[in-house]
């Protein structure tokens, strides 16, 4: 177990963090959270050590997060024997790299997704973590919202019958902005893929965590903006739009489509679904949600208005059709931040629920985290989405034994 116990019997653990951008404030601030949030636990971290190549970020984690030590090589945080575990928070490119280092260091790691460009990078940070035997958690953060906690449960207990059909979206206007700059976001070799790795993803994630495994998939990908304003790397981020600037091609999507099954072993039992992500929607800002449809009933939730499902639950009655739900202490990790129903939560509370399931995970405790099986699964379910893209055929994808996503294979729903 990492760490060790103090006097007064907490166990304290030492919090490396490499990449110090805002993913990287938000897992120093959720690891701060941790005792405030979750005294029960008895886990103190302790801000130790941090890096980032730009030394004035390297800089602002020591003088205003409050590490005790900052460098600009990630290999002095990994090399760190008052280092217990690790944030990796770099850029898509480095995340096999440093996953792979941090396994092979002996160090327990946190890192943002997609944990590789692809499911082959992403099953060599994999293997590097279970031949190590290191503890992982993924930033799939959207699964830890109280609402989708509390819907999964729904499904699980059979609430909502035979799951039947999906819609799942997540359309964000972050690059609607023909003049947004062509930062490393927008480049294969740095990247990876578009809106697919980046936004699909997520929804990947989330469905399968709500409702079951994917199984097959056919999809179709497209570029809607062919060429972007050229950014400078390191001199500003996807956000900045540049007018009148040289251009360079947009070398992956903005849009991904995909049509999938699920599998007939876990609560989806056979169910089919559409999946949908795009990067230049105009309208939408944080549009991640998803609609989930039964032979007993349906749910619906959005992360723009994060707070609040929509349940609808038999097929007859005085009061057909949805009910709204707030947010309230029956719904996931909901109590630990608020006092009573109606109160809202944010997306930094999400960071601090997964900072938590990841330490816990740590420290012996239930393995409830993102994991580095269920990040390779969510990759394979990419990786078949794009070939799918190139030949227009349906793609099985590959089962990961390791990759449960909480489910318990051949139990089925109540109303089966």
């Amino acid at each position: 177990m990492a760490g060790h116990i103090t006097a007064d019997g907490y166990t304290e653990l030492g919090i490396g963090l490499i990449s110090v951008g805002w993913m990287g404030k938000l897992h120093s601030r959720a690891y701060q959270a941790i005792p405030v949030v979750y005294p029960e636990l008895k886990i103190r971290p302790r801000l130790v050590h941090a890096a980032d190549t730009a030394p004035d970020r390297a800089d602002y984690a020591r003088d205003v997060l409050g590490y005790a030590r900052a460098s600009t090589d990630y290999r002095a945080v990994l090399a760190d024997p008052d280092v217990d575990v690790v944030s990796i928070c770099a850029p898509n490119l480095l995340h096999r790299e440093i996953g792979i280092a941090a396994a092979e260091a002996g160090k327990p790691f946190w890192i943002e997704k997609p944990v590789g460009r692809d499911a082959a990078e992403t099953a060599a940070v994999a293997a590097a973590a279970g031949a190590a035997g290191v503890a992982t958690s993924i930033g799939y953060n959207y699964r830890h919202a109280p609402a989708v906690e509390r819907i999964r449960e729904v499904i699980a207990n059979g609430d909502l019958g035979r799951i039947t059909n999906v819609r799942a979206v997540f359309f964000n206007g972050y690059a609607s902005e023909p003049n947004g700059a062509l930062s490393w976001r927008f480049k294969k070799d740095l990247a990876g893929s578009g809106a697919l790795g980046d936004l699909l993803s997520h929804v990947v994630d989330l469905v399968q965590y709500v409702v079951g495994p994917i199984t097959d998939v056919t999809a179709l990908l497209s570029t809607v903006h062919q060429q972007r304003p050229i950014l400078p790397m390191g001199s500003g981020t996807h956000f900045a739009v540049i007018e009148n600037g040289e251009l360079g091609d947009v070398e992956n999507d903005d849009y991904a489509g995909a049509l999938v099954r699920f599998a007939a072993h876990s609560p989806g039992a056979g169910a089919v679904g559409t999946l949908e992500a795009s990067r230049v929607i105009v309208g939408p800002q944080c549009g991640l949600g998803f609609e989930i449809y039964g032979t007993e009933g349906s749910a619906a939730w959005s992360f723009e208005r994060m707070n609040e499902l929509r349940l609808s639950i038999g097929r007859t009655g005085p009061n057909p059709g949805y009910t709204t739900i707030l947010g309230n202490q029956s719904q996931g990790d909901y109590a630990h931040f608020q006092p009573g129903p109606g109160n809202a939560m944010g997306y930094d509370d999400l960071k601090v629920i997964e900072a938590k399931k990841f330490l816990v995970a740590v420290t012996g405790g239930d393995q409830l985290n993102s994991t580095i099986d269920e990040a390779l699964a969510d990759a394979e379910v990419i990786a078949a989405t794009a070939a799918s893209a190139v030949d227009g055929q349906w793609h099985c994808v590959p089962e990961i034994p390791g990759a449960t996503f909480g489910h318990a294979p051949s139990v089925l729903p109540a109303h089966v």
